[in-house]
């Protein structure tokens, strides 16, 4: 009797020879976090029975499993693209002579990514005068009126025709220094300051705070209205032949907008010689860019050394991941 128990007992114990139906494994994968520089984290987390290899999540790189049933894909980082150092082999082409010296800032206005070659402060020369239109501007939008007839007038002689006088005039209307100063403030600028008394020219600059306020006067997160930087935009794409150079010689033709600043430093007999605007260059692409310069001889040596600062800005960029054409290039 014993004996027949145990031996039900046993094949009731006994496992079943039949194969259970294989079923699909349910498989839940998360992409939890990215940074910046091309970092994700993947997590795989196995549901109600086994995985096989076929159905487990691929990725290039190694997996670890914890007892969870959980596992995690080892990060893998893109590295960032280092546009000053891109900018800074771009300017070895460039060579200035004797006590010339340039500072570059250029910002790809289709990437969103700039570049700055040197810190240091120049005098501003003429191209203070789109600081001075924009602090007019600014003026008027808080006070919630428009440029008179007389205020217009000097503007448009003054970015133009590079006219001092109106330029004179205008300085005074915004309070000389003290009101660029303020307005630049609120255009987010920091190493500008300006002229002593009626010396609008040696205001100091730097190429970074050009680049600043380039993007005041041509970008959206502007504290310039729509109307405001389309007036200046305009003046700025109608400059006198005679001083269509400069950042121009980045552009594709004529699809440039610019001021340019030209000043014979009485101390030395040296030249001050900066160019700032926005130019479509031959990769297709818009860029706003600075160029600041000291120390030449001659304007004409100055106007050399910045238009090859200008090109080489743009090359840094054309030959950069930032641009959608790999082979464009500019030359000097």
């Amino acid at each position: 009797m014993e004996s027949s128990r145990a031996a039900r007992r046993n094949h009731r114990a006994r496992p079943s020879r039949r194969r259970p139906l294989l079923y699909t494994a349910l498989a839940t994968v998360a992409v939890v976090g990215g940074t910046a520089a091309g970092t994700v984290y993947v997590k795989a987390q196995a549901h109600s029975g086994p995985v096989s290899s076929a159905a487990a999540p691929s990725a290039s790189a190694s997996a670890s499993a914890s007892g969870s049933g959980e596992a995690t894909v080892e990060p893998v980082t893109q590295p960032a693209v280092d546009y000053d150092a891109l900018l800074a082999k771009a300017m070895k082409s460039v060579t200035p002579a004797g006590d010339q010296k340039v500072s570059v800032a250029v910002l790809d206005v289709d990437s969103g990514e700039s570049a700055t070659y040197g810190s240091a402060a120049y005098d501003t020369a003429s191209i203070v005068k789109v600081d001075i239109l924009a602090t007019l501007l600014l003026q008027a939008q808080d006070a919630g009126r428009q440029l008179t007839a007389t205020q217009k007038a000097y503007a448009t002689t003054m970015i133009e025709n590079s006219d001092n006088n109106s330029a004179t005039a205008l300085w005074n209307m915004i309070g000389t220094a003290d009101g660029l100063d303020t307005a630049n403030k609120t255009f987010g600028l920091t190493g500008t300051k300006g002229g002593d008394g009626p010396l609008w020219g040696l205001t100091q600059t730097t190429a970074a705070d050009q680049l600043t306020l380039l993007q005041q006067v041509f970008g959206d997160d502007s504290k310039l209205s729509s109307a405001s930087k389309s007036y200046l935009q305009g003046l700025m794409g109608k400059i006198e032949a005679d001083q269509q150079w400069g950042v121009s010689a980045a552009a594709d033709g004529s699809q440039w907008r610019l001021k340019n600043g030209w000043l014979a430093r009485s101390a030395t007999g040296l030249w001050d010689v900066n160019s700032i605007g926005r130019v479509t260059a031959p990769d297709g692409h818009e860029y706003l860019i600075a160029v600041l310069s000291k120390g030449s001889t001659t304007q004409n040596k100055g106007i050399t050394l910045i238009e090859a600062a200008a090109k080489a800005g743009v090359a840094a960029f054309a030959g950069s991941d930032s641009s959608t054409s790999a082979s464009a290039s500019a030359t000097d």
